[in-house]
């Protein structure tokens, strides 16, 4: 008896918890129930086909909670207004229309100034094509007060550096320099664009580096971007070579390059911009002083432009050259200028299909449906997206290098993404577009020398320094429905240019590239 009344009690003390458990576990088989309750026995296959993804869809709604911890799948608008506050851009045009830009940051020791211009390959003639390009070869050769290695080594001596580039529509000459020697910098810049004396033996010197240049050839990115707006832009100005021609080349002398800069570099075509440890007041005085040369000419590069307008046509070069082993091409669609307010959804665009090399890898997990099909099949060693906008035109596309044995899968994958702009897009993709173009605009602007880059560029492009908080609403402004209209605007059934280099015998021909910009749909 003893026994079996204890029995009885253990059994009694056992009945809370197993109540309890029995509740969790019905609870735990009724959340199982809601998500993965079977069909009845009745139903027919299609049924169960649908309940099936049904539920698989339901799990997707409803992800872990163990996944979603330290972040979402699902990209969400990121504000930057937390980061759009900078130092004012202080902008004086002198009487002679030399515009002075600047931007002070006043924790930095370091500053950039330089002298951006509407100059370039676009405004030179057929005889003269290349001159603009040996002249910035020239500039630093010398000035009536200044030997030949004069401004440079007075430059690094300072400790700073000295630079320049050649575009097609721009032009720039600038020094980075420490803080307390922005001025003596200043005059430099102002003697080798007024008083550079061009001898004979160092532009003889100088015509032979660029002869052995140009006759070597190459196979890099630059020559298939050259040979791309050679045959986009054929017959107009903006197709010609920046660097000339070997004809050119041999006849350029002190005239033409005293004529050039008599009749390019004016005052109203320029921007001394500088950012960093710099004071306004002090360079506009500076720029007042030794600013007095040059030509005050007011014909804009706007007015040059229109009496030459670019010309697209659909066209392709392809340079077959099997002693390298891959091929590099790009495919482009003409697009707007830089004025034109589609030129930001080009931009996100070019984002959404973004770029990516196979040294870096992390292909797979991009966002770029594109990246994710090169990375994923091994198609390409390296691609990436375009947006180049130019005072009346532009360009858009990809460029891409691969093996010549993928070269037909990787214009297969090129073609649909691009053509699937105008049929289908996500609202994620575009999302993630716009913060990764936020993201990069303001890297860009990381350091002086982009700063300052950035002030001439758009003070020559719009004629003011636009804000972040007005570009990035511009971006902002940028949906779905606006891919899809600027992608039937540029890329749906439009003519394209095609450049490639190398081992290209099994690139797809023009035809095929030309068909893949439009789906039939019935």
């Amino acid at each position: 008896m003893a026994i079996r009344h204890l029995l009885s009690l253990a059994r009694r003390s056992h009945k809370p918890s197993s109540s309890f458990t029995l509740v969790r576990s019905s609870s735990s088989r009724s959340n199982a129930e809601e998500f993965i309750k079977p069909p009845p026995p009745t139903a027919t296959i299609y049924d169960r086909i649908a309940h099936s993804l049904k539920s698989k869809l339901q799990k997707l709604e409803n992800p872990d909670i163990r996944f979603l911890k330290y972040g979402s799948p699902h990209p969400t608008q990121t504000p930057h207004t937390h980061i759009l506050s900078r130092p004012e851009t202080k902008i004086t045009t002198l009487p002679n229309g030399l515009r002075v830009a600047t931007e002070s940051a006043s924790n930095s020791r370091t500053a950039t100034v330089g002298v951006w211009m509407d100059a370039g390959s676009r405004f030179e003639s057929d005889e003269t094509n290349g001159t603009a390009h040996f002249l910035e070869r020239m500039i630093f050769k010398g000035t009536e007060k200044r030997r030949a290695k004069g401004p440079e080594e007075e430059i690094e001596n300072m400790g700073g550096h000295l630079n320049a580039y050649t575009w097609r529509e721009e032009t720039a000459y600038y020094a980075k320099v420490m803080g307390k020697d922005v001025l003596k910098a200043v005059d430099i810049l102002a003697d080798v664009l007024q008083n550079s004396k061009f001898e004979e033996r160092c532009i003889s010197r100088e015509r032979g580096v660029i002869l052995r240049e140009l006759q070597a050839g190459g196979h890099t990115e630059e020559d298939v971007f050259d040979h791309l707006h050679s045959t986009a832009f054929q017959y107009s100005p903006l197709g010609r070579n920046i660097h000339g021609t070997c004809d050119n080349i041999k006849t350029i002398s002190n005239e033409h390059l005293h004529h050039y800069i008599q009749t390019h570099y004016t005052t109203p075509r320029m921007v001394l911009a500088a950012s960093g440890a710099v004071k306004h007041e002090e360079i506009v005085e500076q720029a007042k002083k030794l600013f007095t040369k040059l030509s005050s000419d007011s014909t804009t590069a706007t007015q040059l432009v229109a009496k030459e307008p670019a010309s697209f046509t659909g066209s392709e070069v392809r340079i077959i050259n099997d002693y390298v082993p891959l091929a590099k091409f790009a495919v482009a669609f003409e697009a707007t200028s830089s004025t034109d307010p589609d030129s930001i959804a080009l931009m996100v665009m070019r984002e959404m299909l973004g770029s990516w090399n196979k040294n870096t890898g992390g292909g797979k997990h991009m966002g770029s449906k594109l990246v994710q099909r090169v990375s994923i099949n091994g198609i390409a060693e390296s691609m990436k997206a375009f947006s180049t906008n130019y005072k009346d035109t532009g360009l858009f596309g990809v460029y891409a290098v691969a093996k010549p044995d993928c070269l037909g899968d990787l214009s297969f994958a090129i073609m649909s993404e691009m053509t699937k702009l105008a049929y289908r897009v996500s609202e994620d993709d575009v999302i993630r577009a716009r913060n990764q173009l936020k993201s990069s605009l303001m890297l860009h602007t990381d350091g002086t020398t982009p700063i300052a880059e950035d002030i001439g560029h758009q003070l020559l492009t719009y004629g003011r320094r636009i804000p972040f908080a007005e570009l990035f609403t511009r971006i902002d402004a940028v949906d779905a429905s606006t891919i899809k209209r600027v992608a039937n605007r540029f890329l749906y059934d439009r003519d394209l240019a095609i450049s490639a280099i190398g081992p290209i015998q099994d690139l797809p021909d023009y035809n095929w590239f030309r068909r893949r910009t439009y789906w039939n749909r019935y």
